[in-house]
């Protein structure tokens, strides 16, 4: 059910924004890059103006305006750029079509009240995305490299064999005392919730009986536990006295990966749903056939197929706030387009705070948002090359560690590395794999503000800052690859990054540590103005920003609308 583990990557191929030339009629459109139709900005009555605007086309701004045109509300939303999808897009340069951001997913099949967030908005909107199905990746750490294998038994085969024997006992005792709490953190469907009061009709009482039966069931140690889910995950790590160095080591990875802080950070509720996801009999992991750009389609047909509308090239300069409440956004080039009950913002909350007139935006907020920690930003290594040479049973996924010591959250020392033309050779030309390798979140953002990207300074810096994505890649490929033969290199910066996905200082999120601070939710001190995304909701990840996306949909229609909802999906 959890679709996990990469976090968002810049964009490459985006042209610069221009202004729209002309507002063409509600039923009127231009083809993107994708193939769906972009939308107008006018509504049925001719004018700029819709019930709720979306700024922002990431999976939290396509879930939110996908569900919000099913409940039947008018629905705009507005995309900075020339494709949707935001970090999640796909790009295609000379026939090699690159995912820009998440890779490693599973829960696309799942169903029911406990499947995936992003699982549960998809049959909402009656779409469903072709995968292939794997159950393994490549890891190379400093004691040695292994397939590291998802399942409730195949995994204890590796530590045992590349850990220790005491390795494999540690494992079994987490296990054992996390797996009888994972019901707790599964316990409501994602769907359900709302963030008003209304979430005691949709949530609370429609499943209480559920509710009930799954605290009987976990016993007293399963209750118990369940007590420490809104609590750092280090915390039961240090109670079950688990010592063992690697995996210690190996929940910091996992940790940092999900969320973009290490055990000590990251909420016991996050760790515990990808141990019941992952580890649990009949576990497997997917990838689209289509890229992870597949997520992004199926999402846009949603919203266009209930009537919602997404208008591309439609940068938004300035959030509009008049006595008090949002009431609309105003585009690059001056053009003023109303929202009638709502504006949602799929922008972080620092990049959202930079919409809003300072005078409108209480001192307390904007202090608490400025103070918010940000994770670091990312080194990117785009590549298309010939497959000849390649071993034929090279793997989907890799993850490199160069030094445990020096910790997982520490520059230039976790690689990551997608090739997902193995699983679907339709991405590249025949004959060729594609590849996407960077440094999950660590890059700091200081060593390049400031920098001109047209400069020797800053073409030689991306030459040094590289060399560890470089040097990752060979080792995962082995000696049949050459660099100097890829037929497309891109290499992507934190100013790419920021640049292109309006991210300040590029960042991967917040890095809100758990138990020493709270996100900062879905509502907003400005009436009508609401919030979906990384910044919203804890874990940084494709489950959590779908999530974030429902749960402001929800709020915004009616507890029966909601209600309705739930019933024609069955959950």
């Amino acid at each position: 059910m959890a679709l996990r583990f990469q976090p968002f990557s810049p964009i490459f191929n985006f042209r610069s924004t221009k202004r729209r030339r002309t507002v063409l009629a509600r039923n009127e459109v231009s083809a993107t890059s994708n193939g769906y139709p972009s939308s107008t900005l006018t509504s049925k009555q001719g004018k700029p103006e819709a019930d709720i605007i979306v700024i922002g086309s990431g999976i939290g701004g396509l879930c939110s305006g996908g569900l919000l045109a099913r409940y039947g509300q008018d629905v705009l939303v507005l995309e900075s750029h020339d494709v949707a999808g935001g970090a999640a897009h796909s790009f295609d340069i000379k026939g090699y079509k690159f995912d820009s951001g998440p890779s490693l997913f599973s829960g696309f099949q799942s169903r029911g009240p406990q499947a995936n967030p992003l699982a549960q908005v998809l049959d909402a909107l009656g779409e469903s995305i072709p995968c292939a199905n794997y159950e393994s990746w490549m890891v190379y750490v400093p004691e040695g490299e292994f397939l590291s294998r998802i399942g409730p038994t195949e995994f204890f085969k590796d530590l045992e064999k590349y850990a220790g024997p005491d390795s494999a006992r540690e494992w079994r005792k987490l296990l054992d005392a996390i797996l009888p709490i994972s019901a707790a953190a599964m316990a409501l469907p994602p769907l359900s919730i709302r963030g008003d009061l209304g979430i005691i009709s949709t949530a609370a009482a429609r499943y209480a009986p559920s509710l009930l039966k799954t605290f009987a069931q976990m016993g007293p140690q399963g209750a118990l536990g369940a007590t420490k889910l809104l609590r750092p995950f280090s915390e039961i790590i240090d109670s079950l006295g688990i010592k063992d160095p690697f995996i210690r080591n190996w929940l910091d990875l996992l940790a940092f990966l999900l969320a973009g802080v290490k055990t000590n950070g990251i909420l016991s509720a996050e760790m515990v749903y990808m141990f019941s996801e992952w580890y649990k009999p009949g576990c497997t992991l997917e990838y689209p056939l289509q890229g992870s750009g597949a997520i992004v389609d199926a999402l846009v047909r949603g919203l266009q197929k209930f009537g919602g509308r997404i208008s591309l090239k439609s940068h938004v300069e300035n959030i509009v706030v008049e006595n008090g409440r949002a009431v609309g956004v105003k585009l690059r080039g001056g053009q003023f387009v109303r929202a009638k009950k709502a504006v949602v913002s799929n922008a972080s909350m620092w990049d959202t705070l930079s919409l809003l007139p300072p005078e409108v935006v209480p001192k307390s907020y904007r202090d608490n948002i400025k103070s918010t920690p940000q994770c670091e930003s990312f080194m990117h290594l785009h590549l298309g090359f010939d497959a000849e040479g390649i071993r034929d049973d090279l793997g989907i996924h890799h993850i490199v560690v160069n030094d445990w010591d020096r910790g997982v959250d520490a520059d230039q020392n976790v690689v990551l590395i997608s090739v997902p033309s193995v699983l679907s050779p339709n991405l590249a030309p025949p004959g060729k794999h594609i590849l996407h390798a960077y440094t999950p979140g660590t890059e700091p953002f200081e060593i390049w503000e400031g920098l001109d990207r047209r400069s020797n300074e800053y073409k030689n810096l991306k030459a040094e800052r590289s060399e560890v994505l470089w040097r990752a890649v060979e080792k995962a490929l082995g000696p049949g690859f050459n660099r100097e033969k890829c037929e497309v290199k891109l290499v992507g910066t934190p100013l790419t990054h920021k640049r292109f996905l309006r991210r300040n200082r590029g960042t991967y999120g917040p890095a809100i540590l758990a138990g020493k601070g709270t996100f900062p939710g879905h509502s907003t001190p400005i009436p009508q103005l609401l919030c979906c995304g990384d910044s919203t909701f804890p874990g940084i990840g494709v489950p959590a920003v779908a999530a974030s996306g429902a749960i402001v949909a929800n709020s915004l229609v009616s507890v029966a609308e909601h209600s309705q909802l739930l019933d024609a999906v069955g959950i």
